[in-house]
């Protein structure tokens, strides 16, 4: 069977805040699936203005905390990028764009279900270079 990329209706360019990306980001979060034990913060970074747009960059940092390491010893985080367009009417949706830290690879969330694995791995391999050194 075929899974179904889950997707949120994004907001138009001229409703946009930096606040409302930040919701918007939490609601496709809420859409992906992924196990309660995981618990996240989200923040924005800067905005930068380009010729022909402005980009909003924003940060959700992962992590597993349990009652005996209430403080997990490795996160994980996912970097998001809200491009605003200034060839486009301001009625246009806003495009959103995520990568994850570890990756150089741009996904977008409607082409791409997020998998909770890729957060498994990059704590994984964080631990292991943690207990290398």
């Amino acid at each position: 069977t075929k899974h179904v990329i889950k997707n949120i209706q994004w907001t138009t360019a001229n409703n946009f805040t930096v606040e409302r990306g930040r919701q918007q980001i939490e609601e496709l979060i809420s859409t992906w699936d992924i196990h309660e034990s995981w618990l996240h913060h989200s923040e924005f970074l800067e905005k930068e203005e380009l010729k022909d747009s402005k980009r909003y960059h924003y940060r959700a940092c992962w992590g597993i905390p349990t009652r005996r390491k209430p403080i997990p010893r490795a996160t994980a985080s996912v970097y998001f990028v809200i491009v605003i367009s200034k060839l486009k009417p301001d009625t246009s949706p806003v495009e959103v764009f995520y990568r994850l830290e570890s990756s150089r690879l741009v996904r977008r969330p409607e082409q791409c279900q997020f998998r909770e694995k890729w957060l498994k791995d990059i704590i994984e391999n964080k631990i292991v270079c943690i207990e290398r050194l």
